[in-house]
Formats: C-alpha cells, sequence, structure tokens
C-alpha cells in the first residue's frame, strides 16, 4: 500500500531511494513544508533539493495549494530528497488518479532502484583491486 487517502482528507504516502524512507502527509493549505520538524529552506539548504521536491506539484498544475508534513529517515540528503519526492508524487496521486499521465511524464512514480553494491571478499571495495604486482 503506497498511497492512500486518509479520512481527514489528508493524503498520506511513503518513498523509498537508496537507504532513505519518506513518509509523507499532505493536506490542502498554503505551500507550507515541514520535515522532520523542521521548515523546508532549513532542512535542505540546497536550492537544487527545494527545486527537485517541488517538480511534483509543478507538473501537475498545484504548487500552493497542498501543506507538507514528512517524516525521513536514513541515507543521506540526496536520498532523502528523492524519496520525499516519490511520496509526494504518490500522494498527489492518491488524491486525484487522473495526475497520472503528467506524473508519469514527469518520471516521478518510479521507484529508482539502484543501492549502494556490496563490498566483496578480497577486496577493498566493491569492485576495486588491490594494486597488482608480477613480482
Amino acid at each position: 500500500m503506497a498511497a492512500m487517502k486518509l479520512d481527514d482528507g489528508r493524503m498520506h504516502a511513503v518513498g523509498r531511494r537508496k537507504t532513505a524512507v519518506a513518509r509523507v502527509y499532505l493536506s490542502p493549505g498554503k505551500g507550507a513544508w515541514l520535515i522532520n520538524g523542521r521548515p523546508l529552506a532549513e532542512y535542505f539548504p540546497r536550492i537544487t533539493w527545494q527545486a527537485q521536491l517541488e517538480q511534483p506539484f509543478v507538473l501537475t498544475e498545484t504548487l500552493g495549494r497542498y501543506d507538507v508534513v514528512a517524516s525521513v529517515r536514513g541515507g543521506g540528503l540526496t536520498g532523502q530528497a528523492e524519496a520525499l519526492r516519490l511520496a509526494v508524487a504518490r500522494a498527489l496521486l492518491a488524491d486525484d488518479p487522473e495526475r497520472r499521465a503528467a506524473l508519469r511524464e514527469g518520471r516521478l512514480l518510479t521507484r529508482d532502484p539502484r543501492a549502494v553494491e556490496r563490498k566483496k571478499p578480497g577486496r577493498p571495495k566493491a569492485r576495486k583491486r588491490f594494486q597488482f604486482s608480477k613480482r
């Protein structure tokens, strides 16, 4: 169950990326963001992260119509921002299924499966090898 509309009019969705997990609650409002109890600009100081998070609203032409309350755990800030973007897109879709085409076109409904490859035994990292010595 990725996204659902709650009885009180809010939309709930979960997004994941790498090791980050984002839980989002969208409610009709004026566009306020609260991430782990902090405003958007404070939690994600880079403009690129902020623009990335507003992308689902821009594509569906709903910028400034929803308040976002989110809790994010795990990973780094980039992974958290991408997990949050997926969760917001899923929540918008739960509110209105006709937004699917716009979100699909922006490639915002697909979970990015890439993650860190595990370290292999006998090697310093996943694929790196120790320096070869002929003699």
